[in-house]
């Protein structure tokens, strides 16, 4: 998602909610980015008003001594203020905070929290990696297009990777694995352009970690839907980047994103490409928002190799996910 606005046209014609829903907010506090969702909700129902994201890269320099740097936190509390602030002008009537994987990791998470809480008067929530996986599940499976087909959920975010399986409402296994983007991009850095060496070292460190870490957590799990076929379902920044640099997307478009499969070929290509060009090539890359050029290599390669690891033919795309099911859960309580 890129850092423009991306308003739906009703709302923006009206601030008022419509009959029988609520507007909420909420801002999400991850490794890469902070991320604001205003949606009109009615249950299960959410409504997007505007999404919005700003890379404030919290996780930078966190993964030798897990302390979150002084600037990373003061860029990260200005980020919430700002979405803060337009929550309210949107007449949310309610803004929660919630923050993840570098937030929950670091030593000193009070600062992150005193920061906020003094920037933009509201409290935060930091969720631990279970709750971010059952909220990554029910918000993707609040879209009605998954219902009756068992899903593996993977989301790849800057410090941890949820992957989820399940089918409807029942989740059958859920975890929070400590692989990301930026924590990849930090224990591997490279050349511009990286090298063939650079990506060998990528791609086996990748692919270690699927078979050591995940491989044997959840394979006899996916053996019980031995009989029908688990849709491979990708969810957050990664998966959302690579729909719109297949589909040529200079913005975000939630109905044409979700509309897409990508084979497994088309993935492929994708990473070649960009392990291929420098950062100032990759910038140019319609549907790669520019300050996501440098973080996108090291996500690509996780989808990958998941789905040569495991044989997904094809990967689906939600736009939905933790904000959205945040969202619908405030609205139960």
């Amino acid at each position: 998602m890129e850092p423009a606005d991306n308003v739906s046209p009703r709302v923006a014609r009206s601030q008022a909610p419509s009959s029988g829903f609520i507007r909420r907010a909420v801002i999400d506090v991850g490794t890469n980015s902070v991320k604001l969702l205003v949606a009109e909700v009615s249950g299960r129902s959410i409504q997007p008003v505007i999404e919005r994201s700003e890379q404030t890269r919290l996780g930078r320099g966190f993964y030798e001594t897990h302390r979150l740097q002084p600037a990373a936190i003061a860029h990260t509390a200005r980020a919430v203020a700002g979405f803060a602030d337009k929550a309210r002008e949107l007449g949310a009537a309610a803004t929660r905070v919630i923050a993840t994987s570098a937030a929950r990791d670091a030593t000193n998470s009070g600062e992150l929290i005193i920061a906020i809480q003094t920037g933009s008067g509201l409290p935060v929530e930091i969720i631990s990696g279970e709750q971010e996986a059952d909220w990554v599940f029910r918000g993707v499976v609040s879209d009605p297009v998954f219902a009756g087909q068992p899903l593996l959920i993977v989301d790849v975010g800057g410090g941890s990777t949820e992957f989820i399986l399940g089918e409807g409402d029942h989740q059958q296994f859920r975890r929070s694995f400590p692989l990301g983007t930026v924590r990849l991009m930090e224990q591997l850095p490279r050349a511009d352009p990286p090298s063939a060496a650079e990506w060998e070292r990528c791609r086996a460190t990748v692919r270690n970690f699927l078979d050591q870490q995940v491989r044997p957590a959840i394979e006899s799990e996916l053996r019980s839907f031995a009989s029908r076929a688990v849709q491979l379902v990708g969810t957050g920044g990664t998966t959302s980047i690579m729909a719109r640099i297949e589909l040529g997307l200079q913005k975000f478009d939630r109905d044409r994103i979700e509309a897409l499969r990508l084979s497994r070929e088309q993935v492929l290509r994708q990473r070649e490409r960009l392990w291929s060009l420098p950062l100032a090539e990759r910038k140019g890359i319609v549907g790669l928002p520019a300050d996501r050029a440098d973080v996108i290599l090291t996500g690509v390669p996780v989808y990958e190799a998941l789905m040569e690891q495991f044989d997904f033919p094809d990967l689906r795309v939600s736009t939905r996910g933790l904000r959205f099911a945040a969202l619908m859960e405030e609205g139960e309580e």
